[in-house]
């Protein structure tokens, strides 16, 4: 059986599975000599604080939009440890629900992985967007599954816990030739993801239809060359359109095929799944995951 695609999500970034070699020193991320050179490293660390985001949780930066009840379907490929490709799409929707990160209220967005039509992975992801319009990745709940069976969360991070630390998952104003950006440390689970600006303006067409002005997100682990570069392709009010691989062992290739709306009682059904794995992860991640506060719902935690 092949094993799970690394990819962390299709909206933010990936997981690195190498030790981790690096140090947050001030603001900047430095990497232990001969681990990486200049040219693949993250520039400074966006300084974080809770003092920089509403009290309720809202995300409408212009690239990447996560209105509660949005709903996207990607599909494609990805090369398995096989060497052989398998069909691969991730489902990936924006709940009503938010839980307190680092003194930070995040919106959450449940994304499932499916290889072959199976079940691989299925993820809590918590966003933020702070006053100046950018999106935070503040943590992430990953459980595992093998042969439909879950095999426990141990890529679990979350800021603030076990030294880690929320990056940057989108710009307020993407721009070329601006420096890498950092977008997530977690030292104990080994990530340490980065990415650049690396085209704008870009015309894509995907299944649902074509899209002008695109923007294109170069992101890579510094500290594992072998996984190579992915590009994310993210269209103006609309998202992650399309995702691409430059080199790399389980390259990965996928593109919108539905993107819409649920309706209340669609919704009600991904609430109740999101509910019961958030508190599944207070038995399976008792390090981390524990050390946070239930999900709740956006009009009770506004209050």
């Amino acid at each position: 059986m092949m094993s799970p695609s690394r990819t962390r999500s299709v909206l933010f970034s990936a997981v690195l599975v190498l030790p981790l070699l690096s140090v947050l020193s001030g603001s900047a991320l430095t990497v232990s000599a001969g681990a990486a050179t200049a040219s693949n490293t993250c520039g400074p660390a966006a300084h974080f604080s809770a003092h920089h985001f509403p009290r309720r949780p809202k995300i409408d930066n212009k690239w990447l939009p996560l209105k509660p009840g949005a709903n996207t379907v990607l599909r494609g490929t990805v090369r398995g440890d096989d060497g052989e490709l398998h069909q691969h799409s991730i489902v990936a929707t924006v709940t009503d629900l938010t839980k307190k990160i680092n003194g930070v209220r995040t919106l959450v967005v449940f994304e499932r992985d499916f290889d072959d039509g199976q079940l691989q992975e299925s993820e809590l992801a918590f966003e933020a967007q702070d006053r100046a319009g950018r999106v935070w990745n503040v943590g992430e709940y990953p459980e595992e599954y093998e042969d439909g069976a879950l095999a426990g969360a141990p890529s679990t991070w979350m800021a603030g816990i076990a030294h880690a630390t929320a990056g940057l998952g989108m710009l307020a104003h993407p721009r070329l030739h601006a420096r890498a950006y950092l977008q997530g440390l977690a030292p104990e689970v080994d990530f340490f993801d980065c990415a650049k600006v690396a085209k704008t303006h870009q015309h894509v067409c995907v299944r649902v239809g074509c899209f002008n002005n695109v923007l294109v997100v170069d992101e890579w682990a510094p500290l594992e060359p072998e996984g190579g570069h992915q590009l994310k392709y993210y269209a103006p009010r609309v998202g992650a359109i399309k995702v691409g691989a430059v080199g790399g062992a389980n390259a990965e290739v996928l593109t919108l095929v539905r993107t819409g709306k649920l309706g209340v009682n669609a919704l009600a059904q991904v609430r109740a799944q999101v509910i019961a794995q958030d508190r599944r992860g207070y038995r399976v991640s008792k390090d981390v995951y524990a050390h946070t506060p239930p999900v709740q719902r956006l009009q009770l935690a506004g209050r």
